[in-house]
């Protein structure tokens, strides 16, 4: 078997020596670099599996290299090295992509085990990904792209469910592609050579919703003038996509009970039920158990809709995945508004990565196509991304943390950081973990490890 090859990176010139030396040593080919820019510049001819980098070096700075590498190589792996061991560095690193972060003076042993462990993660993902094509020939869910570890589980999921004749409540925000996941389940269904009906169920005013779901009869009201089968009637034998089932009157949210337990309707106007056979698929970006608890939505219907439920995660929860979209679209759009000359430089990834993405991939798939129709010349530059784009988060100098000459303890930074993030976002879990950039399960799993508890009385 080849050598694996480790790209190092690092302005000083004897730990660059010292590095090589112990790498090669342990059985590794390396490539050395002074610079991030040498580094680039080594990319193409002797593409590595690893990089090893410094953060602080002149021009580039190791952060700013990891942000290309995820562009120009996303299935390398990325360690930084850096005397300047903060938390915030770690975390940055971390949510740039980096698979870990090490600080000097570096262990030989420590860097070793490390080495070993981030190519046995990079063979992961690659196998992953290599399963993933052949689930996606096979299953058909390859249009829906990306490898976050929680996108894959909610997949895998959908995959599993869609042999079955159960019905399925897809959770997510605006923009997640809950219609996209509902097709996949469908295509990969029994019932994939039958009707696929969509009906968004906060689209279609309300004294139209009942017609338009169950059909009438003719005569039923005034403007009935014939008879007219609903979606229900249309999807018979197939599947049915309740899109945002929670904006439903509660008046229909009985006759869709129905329909789910004894599969039949009742048109408007009609005397007699209608017997039909579909399988459901809901979905919506609400909070359903709010709105049980509000009295605006049937607790046994959602429990007859959440048989298999399915939380799509938000853009910002896998931005792993963000470079691998983004590329996508723009060779997407590329083609579609006939621009093949059209270049979107690395250095433009940092403000995509660092992005909230409130509307999700839905989003950036318009964004990405607005910049191909608007751009002026053969390649997209700041000016041309739109203003919360172009804003960039403070610098990691501006959170000024000291550090003390008798050393710091990167556990009680982190301990801080969090009770100040929940002290100043009073004790919302919500928008704490919003304020500090993480989910709000990894927030939960932090306040346990450290023993935070929100005080009596707050």
């Amino acid at each position: 078997m080849p050598h694996r090859r480790i790209l190092l990176v690092d302005d000083d010139e004897s730990l660059r020596l010292v590095l090589r030396m112990e790498l090669e040593e342990l059985g590794y080919a390396v490539s050395p670099a002074a610079s991030a820019e040498a580094a680039l510049e080594l990319l193409e001819r002797e593409p590595p599996d690893l990089v090893l980098s410094d953060v602080r070096m002149p021009g580039l700075s190791g952060l700013e290299l990891l942000a290309r590498l995820r562009v120009l190589a996303p299935g390398v792996a990325v360690i930084l090295m850096t005397a300047y061991g903060t938390i915030q560095l770690a975390v940055e690193a971390m949510k740039a992509g980096a698979y870990d972060f090490i600080a000097k003076p570096i262990s030989h042993d420590e860097l070793a085990i490390l080495l070993s462990r981030a190519l046995e993660h990079r063979d992961l993902v690659a196998e992953v990904r290599t399963l993933r094509a052949t689930i996606d020939r096979k299953y058909g869910f390859s249009a829906i792209i990306g490898s976050a570890p929680t996108l894959l589980e909610v997949l895998d999921l959908a995959a599993r469910a869609a042999g079955s004749d159960s019905t399925v409540l897809i959770q997510g925000e605006t923009g997640t592609g809950k219609e996209l996941l509902a097709r996949a389940v469908h295509c990969n269904s029994a019932r994939r050579d039958r009707p696929f009906v969509t009906i968004n169920c906060g689209a279609i005013p309300r004294d139209l919703l009942e017609s338009e779901l169950f059909g009438h009869v003719k005569g039923s009201f005034t403007g009935a003038i014939a008879h007219k089968a609903g979606k229900v009637e249309l999807a018979d034998s197939g599947t049915l996509f309740l899109d945002e089932i929670g904006e439903m009157p509660a008046e229909l949210q009985v006759k869709l009970l129905r329909l789910i337990q004894q599969g039949e309707i009742e048109k408007v106007g009609a005397t007699a039920p209608v017997r039909v056979d579909v399988r459901i698929i809901a979905a919506t970006h609400r909070n359903l158990q709010a709105m049980i608890d509000d009295g605006a939505f049937r607790e046994d219907l959602y429990y007859r809709l959440a048989v298999i439920p399915l939380d799509l995660p938000p853009l910002r929860e896998r931005r792993e995945d963000i470079a691998e979209l983004l590329q996508h679209f723009f060779a997407q759009a590329r083609e579609k508004h006939k621009r093949p000359n059209l270049r979107l430089p690395a250095e433009l990834a940092p403000h995509f990565q660092h992005y909230r993405w409130p509307g999700n991939v839905r989003e950036l798939e318009n964004i990405v196509e607005r910049l191909v129709v608007l751009a002026r010349g053969d390649e997209i530059t700041l000016a041309d991304l739109p203003g919360a784009l172009r804003q960039q988060r403070p610098p990691l100098e501006a959170l000024q943390i000291d550090l003390p000459p008798e050393g710091i303890s990167v556990e009680a930074v982190e301990k801080d950081l969090i009770l100040r993030a929940l002290e100043k976002c009073n004790w919302n879990q919500t928008h704490a973990a919003r304020y500090l950039d993480l989910s709000r399960k990894a927030l939960i799993y932090r306040m346990e490890k450290f023993g935070l508890r929100k005080p009596a009385g707050r």
